[in-house]
């Protein structure tokens, strides 16, 4: 091994130290969670992010590694719409609030009156309107009206995995992943900032240092240098979004194929590399939108809370029947349901989130409709003491928000779709993707840690100056393909769901 690479992986729940060979091997990691940090302001207490924990744990996991590996390079990625405001000092100033803090639809409105109209904004940022903060234009608004103090020390603006970059070498930069992610803030045709960020006053904070993913941001401050053993010529790489960076595999080894990444965990993120950015006019108003490659090419994206309404969910289950095994549903256990036609678990838990928005999430069962808030509060729907009908129910509805979300994220006839993450190991979910889509293979892949390996990827790019193709053969990834089964009547069932999902308020 001639030199050695570490990844930070920073999910919602889990943050990762992993580190690789300059053969793309996984070869030690470690992994914690951090608890909340609850800031209170006037609307009550939010969310936020321990940046300084999280400091300490991923300098003393470096100094360990540099103990017993030749690290020459340092690759960050993270979870997207967070961003961190620093000061003249290079100190954080503000908090770093969770993206999921929903401020309420008077913020919203508020936002788009300032900063233009929801769809014209979709049309020219290739940014959806989504709920909560997860348009990092809103959580910047958010801290200018719930923190303006702090908001007012503020210099620079940087994106998460940017900030972290920051941090290792006290320089500031921006590259497409992130910039180009559902922030309202970036021009992805001209590769400029949108008007937004003058709207919103903010031009001034933003890095002009653009660069691409695999390319190198700058070397180790000469404290992080001490703090962490890794010499000062150590590089760090611009750092790229978690999406993206288990994308970037794929398209080292399909570069120019037809594929949609079905990327599962609690988001599903369905992303189909594309040759230019544009919409269809349905797309609009739906939760369809353009990431950008670490290549810097499009990439049609549609997501939805999959592993979080499964988790939610199973939850429940395990709640009023906390004596029951877990749960398996199988072909048969679809064909009754399929059959009867009168028993659907439809979305979002979080309203606006995916490709549903006038669903209210709960269960419709023999015509009467027990919404999640009352399933919470006692009332149980007879699925949910069935153990196989309501698991069947559930992979059902995650199924078919697959299907509508790969749709709008331009699923042709032929295009293949690999599915990778949690649902990976869902022989039942994959089974009845592949049964409601004849006109497309579905596969099952290998990649275990894709968005660490991504993200590595970059880091041997900047060291070597190689290519993502030059590297595309160090990288094992096996592709096998789902066997689908024959389920009569999904298409009436996928019907009535549709018109119940669609039309439920």
């Amino acid at each position: 091994m001639e030199y050695a690479i570490v990844v930070i992986d920073i999910g919602m729940t889990n943050k990762k130290v992993a580190v690789f060979d300059d053969s793309l091997r996984q070869i030690d990691m470690v992994s914690r969670t951090f608890p909340t940090l609850m800031v209170s302001h006037e609307g009550g207490d939010l969310e936020t992010h321990d940046l300084a924990g999280m400091k300490e744990w991923f300098f003393a996991e470096l100094k360990k590694f540099s103990s017993r590996y030749p690290i020459k390079a340092v690759s960050v990625t993270t979870h997207g719409a967070t961003f961190v405001c620093i000061d003249g000092d290079g100190q954080v100033c503000a908090p770093c609030v969770f993206y999921t803090c929903e401020p309420g639809e008077e913020f919203h409105r508020q936002f788009y009156a300032l900063a233009g109209d929801r769809d014209y904004l979709q049309k020219t940022t290739f940014t959806p309107p989504f709920s909560s903060m997860i348009n990092p234009a809103k959580g910047i608004f958010f801290l200018q009206k719930h923190f303006p103090e702090n908001f007012s020390r503020t210099k620079r603006l940087l994106n998460y995995p940017q900030y972290w970059g920051f941090v290792l070498t006290g320089i500031a930069g921006i590259e497409p992943t992130y910039m180009g992610c559902h922030t309202y803030l970036w021009n992805h045709e001209a590769g400029i900032y949108s008007p937004v960020t003058d709207a919103l006053g903010i031009r001034k904070l933003l890095p002009e240092n653009y660069r691409n993913s695999y390319e190198t941001l700058g070397t180790l401050t000469e404290e992080a240098s001490a703090l962490t053993g890794l010499p000062r010529d150590t590089i760090v790489t611009m750092g790229l979004h978690d999406s993206n960076a288990s994308l970037l595999p794929y398209l080292a080894r399909d570069d120019g194929g037809d594929f949609i990444l079905n990327s599962t965990g609690t988001w599903c993120v369905l992303m189909h590399p594309q040759e230019k950015f544009d919409f269809n006019p349905g797309d609009i108003g739906n939760i369809v939108f353009f990431n950008q490659s670490a290549l810097r090419k499009p990439v049609k994206t549609s997501i939805f809370c999959g592993g979080m309404e499964f988790d939610v969910w199973m939850g429940l289950f395990r709640q009023y029947n906390p004596e029951a095994p877990r749960p398996f549903c199988g072909p048969e256990d679809f064909a009754r349901i399929f059959g009867e036609n009168d028993s659907f678990l439809l979305p979002e838990l979080v309203p606006g989130s995916g490709q549903f928005s006038k669903s209210k999430s709960g269960i419709l069962e023999k015509g009467t409709f027990y919404p999640v808030g009352t399933i919470r509060g006692g009332t149980i729907p007879p699925a949910l003491r069935e153990g196989k009908k309501f698991l069947a129910l559930l992979t059902v509805s995650l199924v078919i928000q697959t299907v509508v979300a790969s749709g709008r994220a331009g699923r042709r006839e032929g295009t293949r779709i690999f599915t990778e993450g949690g649902f990976r190991k869902d022989r039942a979910y994959n089974q009845l993707l592949a049964a409601m889509l004849p006109e497309n293979r579905v596969y099952l892949t290998n990649m275990n840690e894709a968005t660490s390996t991504g993200a590595a990827m970059t880091a041997v790019m900047a060291l070597t100056g190689k290519s993502h193709r030059d590297i595309a053969g160090t990288l094992s990834i096996e592709y096998s393909a789902v066997e689908a089964a024959s389920f009569p009547n999904h298409e009436k069932y996928t019907e009535k769901w549709l018109a119940a999902a669609n039309h439920n308020k």
